[in-house]
C-alpha cells in the first residue's frame, strides 16, 4: 500500500482523482467500491466483541465506504487521518469542539462563511470560548494578538464573498510558535489548487457539497488532520456520535474522479468574466485573486496552483440605491439561478450581506455579487450578465 500511495505521489492530478480511494481488486474487480448500508455489525464470537478487535464494529465508525472516502481525501490532502461530517459547516464546527475548551481564546479571520461566525459568536461563546476576529490581510502581525490563552487560530483562503487573501504559512509559522492550532476552511481551492498542511496548517476544512460533488446534490463536509492533532479529532467524531451515509459517501467519491477537469472548466470561466467585467463601466472593482488587479493576488500566486469558479464584483451604486440595483440585476438574470452554496454545474448568483463585519469592511462603492460560474458557454453567460447590469441600469 505504500509503494502504491507513493508512486501515486508521483502522477497528474486527474490521473490520481480517478484511482484514488479505491482498490478494485479488494471488490471482485468492480470499479467501484460497493455502498455499504450498515448500523449492526455482528462479531464471531464474545471475545472479539468484547475487545472490538475487527475492522468494522459499528455504523457510526466507517464502512468500506466511507473508508474509501476517507482513504481518497487522505491521499488528496496528506493527511494522517480525515473524518466525514454531514456538511461543510459541521466540517468547522466539530474540529472547533474537538479542541477547544471554556476559558480558551480563538482568533477567527472577519473574511469567515457567516455560519461559521454565527457559531462562534452563539454556541461557542456560551460554552466559555472567547472569541476575536482579525484582519484577513494580518499576515505575520497576529503574532500581537496571541494571548497565553490563544488556543486555535482559523483561517479561510480566499475569505467568503470578498475573497481576501492570507499569508497562510506566515500565520501558521507565528500560531505554532505559542503552541496554537491552525485549522483552515479550504473550499475554495480543493486539495487540487491548494494543500494547506503543506503549508503550516494542521486542520484542513473542506465543503465536500461544493466540488467534490460537482452537481448540488449531496451536502457532506471533510476534516483533514496532520499526525499530532488526528487522535483528539478522530476522538471528537466518535464522542459527537457523528457520521455520514453511505450513498452520500459514494456520491462524493464519484465526484471527485471528475472534479479536476471540472475545475479546469470552472476556473477558465470564472477568470474569463471576470476579466471581461473589469471592463465594465458599471463595475467598481472585481474581487477575484487571480486578477492582477487584486490585492492578494501575489500572494495567491505564490502559494496556490489554480482559482475555482466563485468570485465577487462590486456594482457601482450609491447608498440610497444600493439594494434597489442589486436587486434588479439579480431579477433580471434568467441563466444564473438565485441560490446559495456553489461548487456545482449551474451558475449561480447572490447579493451577498457583508453587515457582520468587523475589521474588514464591506466595499463602499456599491453592493457585493457574488457569481458562481457553472460549466455553462461563457458567450451566454455574459450575455446574461448584460441583461443584469441593464436592468440595474434602469432601476431607481
Amino acid at each position: 500500500m505504500a509503494d502504491k500511495t507513493n508512486a501515486r505521489a508521483e502522477q497528474g492530478i486527474n490521473t490520481r482523482l480517478a484511482h484514488t480511494g479505491n482498490n478494485p481488486s479488494d471488490f471482485h474487480g468492480f470499479v467501484n467500491p460497493p455502498v455499504v448500508h450498515a448500523s449492526t455489525v455482528l462479531f464471531p464470537n464474545a471475545r472479539t466483541m468484547e475487545t472490538r478487535a475487527q475492522k468494522y464494529t459499528y455504523g457510526t465508525r466507517g464502512t468500506p465506504t466511507t473508508d474509501a472516502l476517507c482513504e481518497a481525501i487522505n491521499e488528496l490532502e496528506g493527511a494522517a487521518g480525515t473524518i466525514l461530517v454531514p456538511s461543510g459547516l459541521a466540517a468547522v464546527t466539530v474540529p472547533f469542539l474537538a479542541y477547544l475548551s471554556s476559558g480558551d481564546h480563538v482568533l477567527i479571520v472577519d473574511s469567515v462563511y457567516f455560519p461559521t461566525r454565527h457559531f462562534c459568536d452563539t454556541m461557542l461563546s456560551r460554552l466559555g470560548v472567547t472569541v476575536e476576529y482579525y484582519d484577513p490581510t494580518i499576515g505575520a502581525g497576529i503574532e500581537s494578538l496571541i494571548r497565553p490563552n490563544t488556543r486555535l487560530v482559523h483561517t479561510e483562503a480566499p475569505g467568503s464573498n470578498t475573497f481576501e487573501m492570507q499569508d497562510i504559512p506566515a500565520i501558521a509559522a507565528a500560531a505554532h510558535r505559542h503552541g496554537c492550532i491552525v485549522t483552515m476552511d479550504n473550499t475554495w481551492a480543493t486539495p487540487v489548487y491548494f494543500r494547506p498542511l503543506d503549508h503550516g496548517v494542521d486542520v484542513s476544512i473542506h465543503a465536500a457539497t461544493k466540488y467534490p460533488s460537482g452537481h448540488s446534490d449531496v451536502l457532506l463536509g471533510t476534516v483533514s488532520a496532520n499526525a499530532a492533532h488526528w487522535p483528539a479529532l478522530s476522538e471528537a467524531m466518535v464522542t459527537l456520535g457523528v457520521c455520514v451515509s453511505p450513498d452520500d459517501s459514494y456520491q462524493i467519491l464519484r465526484g471527485l474522479r471528475t472534479m479536476g477537469v471540472r475545475l479546469e472548466r470552472h476556473q477558465a470561466s470564472a477568470l474569463a468574466i471576470a476579466e471581461w467585467l473589469e471592463g465594465r463601466e458599471e463595475v467598481a472593482r472585481v474581487l477575484h485573486p487571480a486578477l492582477p488587479s487584486f490585492p492578494g493576488h501575489d500572494l495567491w500566486k505564490r502559494d496556490f496552483g489554480g482559482a475555482s469558479g466563485i468570485f465577487s464584483f462590486v456594482l457601482k451604486a450609491a447608498p440610497e440605491e444600493s439594494k434597489a440595483k442589486a436587486h434588479a440585476f439579480l431579477d433580471a438574470l434568467t441563466i444564473f439561478g438565485l441560490g446559495y452554496s456553489w461548487g456545482g454545474f449551474e451558475s449561480l448568483a447572490v447579493h451577498v450581506n457583508l453587515s457582520d463585519r468587523k475589521v474588514a469592511k464591506a466595499p463602499a462603492e456599491g453592493p457585493v455579487i457574488r457569481l458562481q460560474i457553472g460549466l455553462e458557454d461563457v458567450p451566454d453567460l455574459r450575455r446574461d450578465i448584460e441583461a443584469g447590469l441593464a436592468a440595474s441600469n434602469a432601476a431607481e
